[in-house]
């Protein structure tokens, strides 16, 4: 058995031997410390899974409220409601990320998840998974937002096929990934919620389709005939 000292600071032995260094500490032998079991596991996926979930619920409840209250409160200036539904959209995102970044990855998105999966960070039956739950959350948040503001529930009349709008679309997933990772790969991860909110919000502006950039919005979108 290996004897570790208490202080988890050093690699130095209560008996003055070689030992072991670890991250915390445990009782008295390598035995002692936990392992991943199938139980713990599952748990483990469940919990992220509900995050994607519930935190892309109310992603598009802040994108479609904020939308549907700017067209309420300045009908007449449509330049007035951009800039209130994308103020509103970077500190929904902002906070949502700071609330569900440790525990999912808070990536709401399922080209996030994707990129993920193609740099070998997530098994592919995770992000089969993540999508899933995103895509479903997505639904929830159109419908409760429908609820929220009286609204009937519908599906959108909006006409969306005009390849300058495919070609914001493609502008604007190519830079929102370009920000995430680009902090990460930098040793910036601390940044990622206030960069992909501001990113975000300056995105309704320079680019046709107002950047949806994400396949879980796009869907949940068709699911509420209000403010595009």
């Amino acid at each position: 058995n290996y004897k570790i000292a208490k202080s988890e600071n050093f690699d130095t032995c209560v008996d003055g031997s070689s030992c072991i260094k670890i991250d915390r500490l445990y009782s008295s032998s390598p035995s002692s410390i936990p392992v991943n079991t199938p139980e713990s596991t599952t748990l483990d996926i469940c919990r992220k899974l509900i995050a994607e979930m519930l935190g892309t619920a109310i992603l598009i409840i802040v994108v479609m409220g904020s939308g549907i209250m700017a067209q309420t409160l300045s009908p007449n200036d449509v330049g007035l409601q951009l800039l209130e539904n994308a103020v509103a959209t970077c500190g929904g995102l902002i906070g949502l990320i700071l609330m569900f970044g440790p525990v999912s990855g808070a990536h709401f998105n399922p080209i996030v998840s994707m990129v993920d999966y193609l740099h070998g960070d997530m098994q592919g039956r995770d992000f089969v998974l993540y999508t899933l739950c995103q895509i479903t959350g997505g639904i929830i948040g159109a419908l409760t937002t429908n609820i929220q503001f009286d609204l009937p529930q519908s599906i959108s009349t909006k006409v969306r096929n005009k390849p300058n709008l495919w070609l914001g679309e493609v502008i604007g997933t190519i830079t929102l990934l370009l920000v995430i990772h680009g902090c990460v790969r930098t040793g910036q991860k601390h940044a990622v919620p206030f960069a992909v909110g501001t990113w975000v919000c300056g995105g309704y502006f320079f680019t046709s389709s107002t950047i949806f950039a994400n396949p879980a919005v796009t869907i949940a979108r068709m699911f509420s005939n209000s403010f595009a």
